[in-house]
């Protein structure tokens, strides 16, 4: 969408346009090193369809949807979950800074041996019976979230030789209409597998690249449980997080 609706008790609905980002700071359709985009990419120019009432007035969701558990990884099951504990939290905001507030967020990853609870992901590693690895959160007032989960492990992929994904946590934001939905993932400071990670590296621009990557925050860590892992989501404009198309 290149421009969103606001309202204010005054006034009707305005059509207000978001600053496009710069060349590279998003990911390309077609990035070749990421094998599977050859044949997803669109091969002829986009159609821009007209968006109706039915795309830009939904979906909407009530906080009571979620329960306590969504936002706690770690105490889903009867046991606890296995791994290093980590609270990955930070805020939600629109491309001037502002909070994104009462933002329905989904997150889902690995174990910490790097398996997902998924039919498809055979990978020779365990799973963990107390660990879904999916959560849901809401922004606050002022856009925060907070998730207590486990470091998510590396996995083998084929996307190449010896191909490694570095861990990561996959991100889905909610905006108040189904095409107002996005989907990025975030990655690890440190990580030295993201320098050969082609989904890590289909975003040109090392700057925007870079926003993907969590900050390890002393100030969320709690001592003897979990270390805090900050990572902030910029919906849309010139610092926006990439995401994915």
């Amino acid at each position: 969408m290149s421009a969103s609706p606001t309202r204010t008790d005054a006034n009707p609905p305005q059509i207000v346009g978001y600053r496009r980002p710069a060349p590279g700071a998003q990911p390309n359709y077609l990035h070749p090193a990421y094998v599977s985009s050859i044949k997803r990419a669109p091969t002829k120019p986009l159609i821009f369809l007209p968006h109706t009432l039915s795309e830009i007035t939904g979906p909407t969701f009530k906080k009571d949807v979620i329960s306590a558990k969504a936002l706690d990884l770690t105490k889903q099951g009867r046991g606890e979950a296995l791994g290093e504990r980590i609270i990955v939290s930070g805020r939600v905001l629109d491309e001037h800074g502002r909070a994104a507030p009462h933002t329905l967020i989904e997150i889902w990853q690995a174990n910490a041996a790097g398996r997902y609870l998924h039919k498809w992901d055979q990978h020779d590693a365990p799973l963990d019976p107390n660990f879904t690895g999916v959560g849901q959160a809401f922004t606050d007032d002022e856009g925060h979230y907070r998730f207590l989960t486990v470091r998510p492990g590396a996995y083998p992929w084929k996307n190449h030789r010896n191909a490694w994904r570095p861990a990561h946590i996959h991100f889905s934001i909610f905006g108040p209409a189904f095409a107002t939905r996005l989907v990025t993932q975030m990655y690890f400071p440190g990580d030295p597998l993201l320098k050969s990670d082609p989904i890590f590296n289909g975003t040109a621009d090392e700057e925007a690249r870079n926003r993907l990557v969590s900050i390890f925050d002393w100030d969320t860590t709690v001592p003897e449980t979990a270390l805090g892992f900050k990572f902030d989501i910029v919906l849309r404009g010139r610092d926006a997080t990439p995401m994915e198309t």
